[in-house]
């Protein structure tokens, strides 16, 4: 980091909420957002947007009519990419830069169009624009009406930390004082459910099953009794219990320390490893270790008060981010916590999730832990918070935010 980096305004959609009201008001209760969705075979566990979200994306879809051939990771994000450039005061003709992720892109356009295509033997005339990943940023940018940079990606889970990675170092370059970064995934499939399950990391668990509950340790908590088909950060599980969420979520960076800022990125980190499994990263998340050493920089690790880990459910990545955060905080483990127990893991948007998650929480200075483990490290005050990601490929980054710091007056 060359320079301090403010966050402007945060906007999502996703199974908690459309609004920044909606989603901490959703983590202010431990009911997860898990639903049981039919894709043919059987009902599966899924984390849906809910009903409001859907109309509003209804709406926006019909509100143009170049809008109704486009994928639901487009919608989402033009949606959300609406909200937060409004919240930060910005205008199409600032030109800022644009970077918008996804793991998968257009999946239901591309699983509709191709099973078209097996049955006709012929393409449909938009299957191809409309599923390239460059769609997604492209359509923001026709959309607020700016000339800035358009970038896309896919670096798999970690595709929307990265994408600030990319905003930040446009910033430090003076190519650009302003970026628009995120994510956004629409993976509730039938072919990408298959996918996760023939991987055999994804959650057997059936809604309104006790077999899987934990007994809360905290007040607050002791009265649930529904099960967490998601058992994220649980490092005692038997079984992977990943499940699939959708949504997205983009962030606005501005170059400096703003007086309007929401939190201060303080420092980044990223780190590839050497592979010994196509899925899988190192028993102590080498990748991880490194990514936060980065992002730490100068700052005593003693000083991080909350670490949002990527933690998706499964037993092998979950205990090895956690052992590679024992390799680096080896004298004071802060607070853990993941939102993926609540509305599952959403691939190429769960990053950006986890920032807007970790900002609600500098900003309302309140831990969120996970309801069915004991943190005997919840913080009394939240200056410092480390948010995680990683994909498959062992890419893995770290963003380090800040409370903004209040000035004299």
């Amino acid at each position: 980091m060359q320079k301090l980096i403010s966050i402007t305004a945060i906007s999502s959609i996703s199974p908690l909420g459309k609004s920044l009201d909606d989603v901490w008001k959703s983590y202010q209760n431990n009911r997860h957002c898990i639903t049981e969705k039919s894709f043919g075979s059987g009902n599966t566990l899924v984390a849906e947007i809910p009903k409001n979200a859907k109309e509003a994306i209804k709406l926006l879809r019909e509100s143009d009519p170049k809008y109704k051939s486009l994928d639901p990771t487009v919608l989402f994000t033009i949606y959300a990419s609406r909200q937060a450039i409004k919240q930060a005061n910005w205008n199409g003709s600032d030109n800022f830069g644009i970077n918008i992720g996804s793991s998968r892109g257009a999946t239901q356009l591309f699983e509709t169009y191709h099973k078209d295509f097996l049955e006709k033997n012929k393409a449909k005339t938009l299957s191809s624009p409309t599923t390239t990943l460059g769609n997604i940023s492209s359509w923001v940018a026709h959309d607020l009406q700016t000339q800035g940079p358009e970038i896309s990606h896919s670096i798999t889970c970690s595709t929307a930390l990265h994408a600030m990675l990319n905003g930040i170092a446009w910033i430090n370059s003076g190519m650009c004082d302003k970026f628009l970064v995120g994510g956004s995934e629409a993976p509730l499939t039938p072919f990408t459910i298959a996918q996760m399950q023939a991987l055999k990391i994804y959650s057997k668990a059936k809604l309104n099953d006790d077999s899987h509950s934990e007994k809360a340790s905290t007040e607050r908590s002791r009265s649930i009794k529904a099960s967490f088909p998601c058992l994220a950060l649980d490092l005692n599980k038997k079984q992977n219990t990943m499940v699939l969420g959708e949504g997205a979520s983009v962030t606005c960076l501005e170059a400096g320390e703003k007086d309007h800022a929401l939190a201060i990125i303080k420092g980044a980190g990223y780190a590839t490893e050497i592979l010994k499994h196509n899925i899988s990263i190192s028993s102590d998340a080498q990748c991880f270790q490194k990514s936060m050493q980065m992002a730490l920089g100068n700052l005593n690790p003693n000083d991080v008060d909350v670490i949002v880990m990527h933690a998706p459910g499964t037993i092998k990545g979950d205990l090895s981010e956690y052992k590679a955060i024992e390799k680096i905080f080896c004298n004071k483990t802060p607070a853990l916590t993941t939102n993926k127990w609540k509305i599952g893991h959403t691939f190429g948007a769960s990053g950006a999730l986890s920032i807007e998650f970790a900002v609600l929480m500098l900003q309302h200075q309140e831990f969120i832990g996970v309801p069915y483990i004991e943190n005997k490290n919840t913080p009394k005050k939240i200056r410092n918070i480390l948010v995680n990601a990683v994909g498959f490929g062992g890419n893995a980054v770290s963003i380090l935010l800040s409370k903004k710091k209040c000035k004299m007056t």
